[in-house]
């Protein structure tokens, strides 16, 4: 599984789509980050993906209620959250009329290998996905931060959760492999590794990643 997250245009979206990418994030409403494109926009890129590429909510958004609202006006059924959202909430956001896939950050830092162990098993019955990510400690960003981490506790994570867990955190073409290598992720996310210095995505750099990527899944089998 491949995620690109960040869409400005129709030119990016084309161009992640054209790489047969699974899943494509549209960063919003979030803590540290000034979001690619504006709601309305965002919902207008996303009523343009092929079937094939299924659109994820990304955001920082802590209450159900809000989280839902705003998946219903994009017109998303996957959320991935990276906010410090409650059990409580959580547990109302996955109520079976909602059919909504959970996707849950578990954010890297020094020395918090145990606080993700917690969460991995109290959030566990309640999400779908895990996907770890990158603090950045001189903004306090909680991933997208286009910085690696540490791939072993990434690892461990993976040996221990039940769920599936998707790698993030500073990935481009030339360590996706090594990083699926060592973690053995269910599935792979980029930012910032595929675009150019303008912030657009560079369609071969796009295609370089997923091809390196599938490469690497297809060594662990």
């Amino acid at each position: 599984m491949i995620q690109v997250a960040g869409v400005l245009n129709e030119a990016d979206l084309h161009a992640i789509a054209d790489a047969g990418v699974e899943l494509v994030g549209f960063p919003l409403r979030l803590g540290h980050h000034k979001p690619d494109v504006s709601e309305s926009e965002a919902a207008r890129l996303i009523s343009l993906l092929p079937s094939s590429a299924q659109p994820v909510l990304i955001t920082y958004l802590d209450r159900a209620s809000e989280i839902v609202a705003l998946m219903l006006q994009l017109r998303v059924s996957i959320v991935q959250l990276h906010g410090s959202i409650s059990l409580h909430e959580l547990k109302r956001l996955k109520r079976d009329d909602l059919k909504i896939q959970i996707i849950k950050s578990l954010i890297v830092r020094d020395g918090n290998l145990g606080d993700l162990e917690k969460q991995i098993e109290e959030f566990s019955d309640y999400v779908d996905f895990f996907i770890t990510d990158t603090f950045d400690p001189q903004t306090g960003a909680m991933g997208a931060t286009g910085k690696t981490h540490d791939w072993r506790i990434s690892r461990r994570l993976v040996e221990l959760s039940s769920k599936p867990l998707i790698l993030a955190g500073g990935l481009n073409p030339n360590n996706v492999e090594e990083a699926i290598s060592i973690v053995r992720p269910a599935g792979v996310d980029v930012h910032t590794g595929v675009e150019r210095a303008d912030g657009k995505k560079d369609p071969i750099l796009i295609q370089n990643f997923v091809d390196r990527a599938r490469r690497a899944f297809r060594a662990l089998q």
